[in-house]
């Protein structure tokens, strides 16, 4: 009994269903997809070469797979291969090597383009440096006159400070001068009115004399 139950358990373990593990259809014309593991099942569909299927049961001979059509059926193992069959990857190989070359005239046309523009960037981007060169150049030279103005600008205010000093001071002194001139001339006035005052009174005083 135990070996029976041994056996069983292997077989069950052999046929085990394997989901979502991917086959292709060898490099053949077409195989039988059957309604069992035998070829005296009933054949349910012709498959072509390089047919993706999907494994639903795998078993010693036969394979329980699905194809993308929904439909399921049995194939022999030895026309189940892993790798995608090489004229199927040389199919589309050649299939973007056609769309490439299709699309290649428009890519040098675009590469032709890109190359044109990328030429008038680079000499704008060398007039651009130029101008900055030039500019950065006028700055310094506007710099140098600028500290210049600015001595010029200080020594004028410092002139027109001392300018303003001498101008107060001639005032002062003329106004002086002037206070100096007057007092001088009222005083010489003074004098000579008291000398003529006094040389009046003595003539007066002469001449009282005389008539006495």
């Amino acid at each position: 009994m135990k070996y029976f139950i041994a056996i069983v358990m292997s077989l069950f373990f052999l046929s085990v269903t394997v989901h979502a593990e991917t086959r292709y259809i060898s490099n053949i014309i077409k195989i039988t997809l059957r309604t069992g593991p035998g070829i005296t099942h009933k054949i349910v569909q012709m498959i072509k070469s390089g047919q993706r299927v999907e494994i639903k049961e795998q078993g010693d001979e036969w394979s329980r797979v699905g194809l993308p059509n929904g439909k399921e059926g049995w194939v022999l193992n030895r026309f189940l291969v892993e790798k995608e069959p090489d004229f199927i990857a040389l199919a589309k190989l050649k299939k973007k090597y056609n769309t490439i070359s299709v699309k290649m005239p428009k890519i040098i046309t675009e590469n032709k383009q890109f190359k044109e523009e990328n030429k008038k960037l680079k000499q704008n981007l060398d007039k651009h440096q130029s101008e900055s060169s030039n500019l950065a150049k006028e700055y310094d030279k506007l710099k140098d006159a600028s500290a210049g103005y600015l001595d010029l600008k200080v020594k004028y205010e410092k002139t027109v400070v001392k300018l303003a000093e001498q101008s107060d001071k001639a005032d002062r002194l003329e106004k002086e001068l002037l206070h100096k001139y007057i007092t001088a001339g009222l005083t010489g006035a003074a004098v000579l009115l008291l000398g003529f005052i006094i040389g009046f009174s003595t003539k007066r005083q002469r001449k009282r004399t005389s008539l006495l």
